[in-house]
């Protein structure tokens, strides 16, 4: 698929992200998203929640700065973008699906976490993750682009990142763990695929379906218990499967994905 087509949903492909420097900032997110509590607001309101209103409770205008713009590229904080408005229904509907929302757009948005999901799910629950096997696979990717203190800050980032979502457990030593799905977690990683051109069980076998951490009929089930709470509308006869979103795609979007068809 043509980059143009997705990067109009919000999805983004650049070569560098966020997790040079930060994870997928959880706490602040949560934070922010608390402290401005209404999604279609202008995204200039997020930025002055951050920058003057201080609601992450950073001691200085620089690090303000840093959060607002580290923020900004993981979640886009504009309602006009399609994957922030429809990340912001979700989280104001499910709490416990919070962690796994956030990681899900994050990998959507930047490419060196994204690269790093075939890795985590190359483990088994109750495996130890070690950071510089997580340093050798991003050198793998290509070699020689990070040096040996950029690899490993990053690594560590990564791994922060994949702990809060709930893939990994522990302080120092990591341990793989099943992430906890839920109906909007799953709803949000169908609407993903969905956007991307994925149709009926294949929108469960997307890569982000797989950071679930479920299977395809527990996935089906969640989905079905988000289509009885209304968020999504799911038809299920025998094997044929069929997700919409008449919440949450305006007419203009749905045209976008018309076109991709």
């Amino acid at each position: 698929m043509r980059n143009e087509s997705i990067n109009r949903f919000g999805f983004r492909q650049d070569r560098g992200g966020p997790h040079l420097a930060r994870t997928i900032m959880l706490k602040e997110l949560t934070l922010l998203l608390s402290a401005v509590d209404a999604p279609d607001v202008d995204k200039r309101l997020y930025m002055k929640a951050i920058t003057e209103d201080n609601c992450l409770n950073k001691r200085s205008d620089r690090t303000r700065k840093i959060s607002a713009r580290h923020l900004a590229h993981l979640y886009g904080l504009d309602p006009e973008i399609t994957l922030f408005r429809c990340f912001s229904y979700f989280w104001s509907r499910d709490n416990d699906g919070q962690p796994l929302l956030a990681l899900l757009f994050a990998t959507a948005r930047d490419s060196i976490l994204k690269s790093t999901g075939p890795f985590i799910q190359s483990y088994a629950t109750g495996q130890s993750v070690t950071r510089e096997a997580l340093e050798d696979f991003i050198d793998n990717l290509e070699t020689g682009r990070f040096s040996p203190a950029t690899l490993k800050s990053t690594a560590q980032n990564i791994r922060s990142s994949w702990t809060q979502s709930g893939h990994l457990q522990g302080k120092v030593k990591k341990i793989r763990k099943a992430a906890k799905a839920t109906p909007g977690s799953v709803s949000f990683a169908v609407l993903l695929g969905y956007l991307l051109g994925f149709r009926g069980e294949s929108l469960y076998k997307t890569e982000y379906a797989k950071l679930l951490d479920c299977s395809l009929e527990e996935s089906i089930e969640l989905s079905v218990e988000a289509s009885r709470k209304g968020w999504i509308v799911l038809k299920r006869l025998g094997s044929v499967i069929e997700v919409m979103f008449p919440n949450l795609l305006s007419k203009q979007e749905m045209e976008w994905v018309r076109e991709q068809s």
